[in-house]
């Protein structure tokens, strides 16, 4: 079977605006635990690589790397609602995110 039924999915919209600047990159299967499925999900609005220093991107779509790292789509430029994304942005990671505006 190519296909399975893992149960609703919920996205919630945290982009203020239509233009997106995504890139795609290869999103990481480490530090990722699994769902009650037994699925690591890289959720969408995950900051990219890291919630630090390091941050390059948002990760736009939710990324299955339950087989190991996956490509993946990864904003770089684009107004972004942080109170909607799945965790609190770091202070490092504002900072590193240049391309990336927040309303």
């Amino acid at each position: 079977m190519y296909v399975k039924n893992y149960g609703k999915a919920e996205d919630i919209n945290f982009l203020a605006s239509a233009k997106v600047v995504a890139f795609t990159e290869q999103i990481d299967n480490v530090g990722v635990a699994a769902d009650e499925n037994g699925r690591k999900i890289v959720k969408a609005g995950t900051v990219w690589p890291k919630n630090d220093a390091t941050a390059k991107g948002i990760v736009y779509t939710d990324v299955d790397v339950t087989e190991g790292p996956q490509p993946g789509s990864v904003i770089r430029e684009a107004w972004i609602i942080p109170e909607r994304l799945p965790v609190t942005l770091s202070d490092e990671a504002k900072g590193a995110l240049t391309g990336i505006k927040f309303r």
